[in-house]
C-alpha cells in the first residue's frame, strides 16, 4: 500500500510538470504572437509623436519668421529655443522636447533649406494629397518661398518625381538657414504623413500645414497619436 502511495505521488507529479510546461510552452507561442504587434504599436506612437514635434518646430519657424519679417531665417534649433524678444522679456516658441527628433539615433532634426531642390519633392506630395492644390502660404512674409516652389513644381520632370533617396545628399543638423526640418531616418513608416511612408521625406514646415496624417482603421490612438492629430488637423 506504501509503495502504490508512492508511486501515485511520482505519477500526479511527472502529470503536473507536463501540465505546466505545456502552458509555459503556450505561453512562450502567445508571447512571440503578440511581439510584433507590440513593436509595431511602439514604430507607430514613435511616429506619431515624431510628427507632434515636427509640427511644433514648423509653427515656431512660422512665429521666428514672421517677427523678422522675412529678412532672416533661423540658422539652428538653439535659434528657435532662445525665443523671440518681447519688451524687456523673452518669449519661448519651442518647447526642448520638440527639438529633438525621436526617430533620428543622434536626436536631430535634419535642417532643410528655403530652396526648389529640397522642398519640391515633399510639396509634390503634399499638392496630390490635397486633390491637385497646395496650401496657401501662412502670410505674404512666405510668398517669395512659396513661387520658388511652385515653379520648381512647374520644371520638375517625371524622373525627378519618382527618383529614390540618394545616399549622397548631405546632411545639415546645425549652422545652415533652414525653413523646415525633416528626420535623418531613411527608415519605411507605418503612419502616412501626406500619403508618404517614410520618415525621411516628411518634411515639417510652415509653407505647408494641414492634416496629413494617415492612421490605419480600427486602431486607438495613444497619447503622442492625439497630440499629433491635434496639432496637424
Amino acid at each position: 500500500m506504501w509503495t502504490t502511495t508512492i508511486s501515485d505521488r511520482r505519477r500526479e507529479s511527472g502529470m503536473t510538470l507536463i501540465a505546466v510546461m505545456a502552458i509555459m510552452a503556450i505561453f512562450a507561442v502567445a508571447l512571440l504572437a503578440v511581439a510584433p504587434m507590440v513593436a509595431t504599436e511602439i514604430q507607430r506612437e514613435r511616429e506619431l509623436e515624431a510628427i507632434a514635434r515636427g509640427e511644433e518646430v514648423a509653427e515656431a519657424i512660422r512665429q521666428y519668421v514672421e517677427f523678422y519679417r522675412g529678412a532672416k531665417l533661423p540658422n539652428s534649433m538653439d535659434d528657435l529655443l532662445e525665443g523671440l524678444p518681447e519688451g524687456t522679456k523673452t518669449r519661448q516658441i519651442l518647447r526642448p522636447s520638440a527639438a529633438i527628433d525621436p526617430l533620428s539615433k543622434d536626436g536631430k532634426w535634419r535642417l532643410i533649406p528655403a530652396d526648389g531642390k529640397s522642398l519640391a519633392p515633399f510639396a509634390k506630395a503634399v499638392q496630390a494629397y490635397n486633390g491637385g492644390l497646395l496650401p496657401s502660404s501662412p502670410s505674404q512674409v512666405f510668398d517669395r518661398w512659396a513661387v520658388v516652389i511652385v515653379n520648381s513644381l512647374n520644371t520638375e520632370t517625371e524622373e525627378d518625381k519618382t527618383a529614390p533617396i540618394s545616399e549622397d545628399v548631405e546632411i545639415q543638423t546645425e549652422d545652415t538657414p533652414f525653413i523646415g526640418v525633416a528626420s535623418q531616418d531613411r527608415g519605411k513608416s507605418i503612419v502616412a504623413y501626406y500619403g508618404l511612408e517614410n520618415h525621411y521625406k516628411w518634411i515639417f514646415t510652415p509653407l505647408f500645414r494641414g492634416t496629413g496624417v494617415s492612421v490605419q482603421p480600427g486602431r486607438q490612438m495613444g497619447n503622442a497619436a492625439n497630440s499629433a492629430w491635434n496639432v496637424v488637423k
